[in-house]
């Protein structure tokens, strides 16, 4: 699932610079680019960027305080999804019927507050090994993971630890490779079937956790009747 998140991830990001030439999740750039604002004296654009890098950050609130209020759900993670597919549906629709260059900035920021609650749902759900959206801090845990395989190599160490080392370094490369793979194919179909395919980005992130749901209840369901047989 999380490894799905980072695809998604790169697909909705990808479609966001098709559609507005602006990337929703890159915080680290939106902030870096703070200051040039503040230096050509630009407020709107100063006042958009801090917007923007807000709206992440109460988005990842919001999906972390949905995952400790609602912690005894076993589907906590598949309905935060499904409550982002749904807005991201309402946001293509809106898109697709009233699409206006006077309304991108009002849609980045909705993007921005989407990608903080899908990246931080995705790091919550892996526990911190999956951060689908933070391509900057993956590549450091995967050089940190390469330097610590290797080291054990050098160093004889167990090969419990080894096999620990290859296995968040093979996470890592994966969430990668998945990021860059959404990014790819998010810009072809945006290219062939604009908002369309954002719409239908929208879908899967409703239908995927669903099915998750679906496939959860009954697992929980045959193993009570198990237990009571």
């Amino acid at each position: 699932m999380a490894l799905v998140l980072a695809t998604a991830a790169g697909i909705l990001n990808a479609m966001a610079l098709g559609a507005f030439g602006f990337l929703p999740s890159h915080m680290s750039g939106n902030a870096s680019q703070m200051s040039t604002e503040v230096a050509s004296s630009n407020a709107h654009g100063f006042l958009f960027l801090a917007a923007l890098l807000l709206a992440f950050v109460i988005g990842s609130t919001l999906a972390r305080v949905a995952v400790v209020v609602g912690q005894k759900l076993r589907t906590i993670f598949c309905l935060i999804l499904m409550a982002e597919g749904m807005a991201l549906t309402a946001v293509s629709v809106f898109e697709l019927l009233f699409y206006s260059t006077r309304f991108n900035a009002e849609v980045l920021v909705a993007l921005g507050f989407l990608m903080g609650v899908h990246n931080s749902t995705s790091t919550q759900l892996s526990n911190g090994r999956v951060r689908s959206t933070h391509v900057t801090g993956t590549l450091t845990d995967a050089g940190i993971a390469l330097g610590s395989f290797l080291s054990s190599l050098v160093s004889r160490g167990e090969a419990t630890d080894r096999r620990s080392c290859r296995k968040q370094l093979y996470t890592h490369l994966t969430t990668i490779l998945s990021f860059l793979t959404g990014c790819i194919v998010g810009l072809v179909l945006f290219d062939v079937f604009g908002f369309k395919a954002m719409l239908a980005l929208g879908g899967v992130l409703i239908v995927v956790p669903l099915s998750a749901i679906v496939i959860t209840v009954r697992t929980a369901t045959k193993l009570v009747s198990a237990r009571r047989a």
